[in-house]
């Protein structure tokens, strides 16, 4: 397993379109991805449990990938989570 924090840096946080396109992504990797907070931790293949997170602007929040080709994946879903910026 690979993990890393990521800070959510888009302006209004994770909302229903870029984690409707992470979910997808995280879908077609075939891999366990898991988001953890602090608070709670979910499947990167559940939209709705990614949107309960609450991530907001300035939040943190940790990707862990478990599976084959884990840093890669790791990688494409910490760019795609870095890239949202609306």
């Amino acid at each position: 397993m690979v993990s890393k924090t990521v800070t959510i840096e888009a302006p209004n946080g994770m909302h229903a379109r870029p984690v409707s396109a992470l979910v997808a992504l995280v879908k077609a990797s075939g891999q366990q991805v898991t988001l953890r907070t602090p608070a709670k931790s979910v499947s990167g293949a559940s939209m709705i449990g990614i949107l309960s997170l609450g991530l907001k602007k300035g939040s943190e929040v940790e990707v862990a990938v478990e599976g084959d080709n884990e840093q890669a994946v790791l990688d494409e879903v910490v760019a795609a989570i870095e890239a949202i910026t609306d």
